[in-house]
């Protein structure tokens, strides 16, 4: 981490895969993805069942998400509940792949997905 960037931000940190870890576990699906800016931790956001990505942060304390969907490059604070515009490049892949469904991942939406969102 360089000096310009804010604790709680390591842009060399590699995201943990493609879709929401605790997701793909349990063979869940999310609507959107978020990926931790200190670990890498990828997340699935609050509007999705599980809400993985504030759960990560509530137990890490991670303090910083950015956007992990394609041509998404802003920042969620949760301490000042923030969002930021731009910000420091994290390691590649900067989202998951263009070819991967919102909500995701293919196979696994329910076909009432909207009745179990938040």
């Amino acid at each position: 981490m360089t000096q310009q960037e804010p604790d709680g931000i390591d842009p060399t940190v590699a995201p943990s895969g493609t879709g929401c870890a605790e997701c793909e576990t349990a063979r869940g699906w999310w609507v959107h993805l978020r990926r931790c800016a200190q670990c890498g931790h990828v997340g699935c956001c609050d509007s999705s069942p599980a809400q993985h990505a504030s759960a990560h942060a509530k137990e890490t304390g991670h303090p910083f998400i950015q956007s992990f969907e394609p041509g998404e490059d802003w920042f969620w604070d949760f301490r000042s509940e923030e969002m930021y515009g731009g910000g420091p490049e994290l390691a590649a892949p900067t989202s998951h792949p263009a070819d991967q469904p919102v909500p995701g991942p293919r196979g696994r939406v329910p076909a009432d997905w909207q009745d179990h969102i938040h």
